[in-house]
């Protein structure tokens, strides 16, 4: 069966995720996130295209962005590429770096816009990796709070920044106050979940414990060790056998809780 068309942006503004070949990690020390935002940056100056957001998570990735000089299948299309080549090379390795094809979706309003905006940045919030969004570095947050950002000049933040205030300062102000409002936002991944990297398990599984390392779990007290399995398999975007994986429990304790 062909594969649909995918939908055309009338701003040429798109939100994108895409994430590693069966849900494996894509980034595993500062190095990758680091040569895949040059990556980024590099085709950027090409005036392909203009960055307005991304959040580079272990196994996925979220970009906000707008065509400029190439469309946005062959911008993903060089990114993709050039970032698989310099991987497979750094980890001795062949074949598909990402996940068949990635998502897309259009962003045709500012209220979008801004919605999007702050789903990306919220991602390892909600992933209960950091806090709040700034604490996490490999965000174009940093960007927007008038922080530094790597590659200098990556993100454009103007755009967004200028709904909120036409003077900068005002504008920061009036982003972190739209950045902690409770929200119901859903975008493009909401409908089909992203599996979760084990590192995302781990923090989630650390979170439930209230900070305890993973490891108390061996010699906690059976009846409350279940209540805490019964609650680590709620959560979204993770199997039981990852959980066993992540947490050293046989699968069959996992499996009876």
């Amino acid at each position: 069966m062909a594969r649909q068309a995918r939908q055309r942006s009338e701003s040429g503004i798109y939100h994108i995720v895409v994430r590693g070949i069966n849900h494996q990690d894509i980034f595993y020390d500062d190095d990758d996130f680091k040569r895949f935002l040059e990556t980024i940056a590099d085709k950027k100056s090409e005036q392909e295209f203009l960055v307005y957001g991304y959040c580079l998570m272990n196994n996925h990735v979220h970009l906000l962005i707008r065509e400029n000089s190439d469309n946005i299948s062959r911008i993903m299309n060089r990114l993709g590429t050039t970032y698989a080549w310099w991987y497979n090379r750094k980890y001795d390795r062949s074949g598909y770096v990402f996940q068949g094809r990635y998502g897309s979706e259009c962003v045709e309003n500012d209220a979008y816009l801004l919605t999007v905006m702050r789903y990306i940045h919220n991602n390892p919030v909600k992933a209960n990796i950091s806090s709040q969004a700034e604490d996490y570095r490999w965000s174009s947050i940093h960007a927007y709070y008038g922080g530094k950002e790597y590659p200098t000049g990556l993100t454009e933040t103007g755009l967004i920044l200028g709904i909120f205030h036409q003077d900068k300062n005002h504008a920061i102000l009036g982003l972190r106050k739209y950045m902690k409002a409770d929200n119901d936002d859903r975008c493009i991944d909401c409908e089909a979940r992203l599996r979760k990297s084990d590192s995302e398990v781990k923090a989630e599984i650390e979170h439930i414990m209230n900070g305890q390392p993973i490891w108390n779990l061996y010699n906690m007290d059976k009846a409350y060790r279940k209540e805490i399995l019964k609650q680590i398999k709620e959560l979204e975007g993770t199997t039981q056998r990852q959980i066993a994986r992540v947490t050293g429990l046989s699968p069959n304790i996992i499996f009876k809780a």
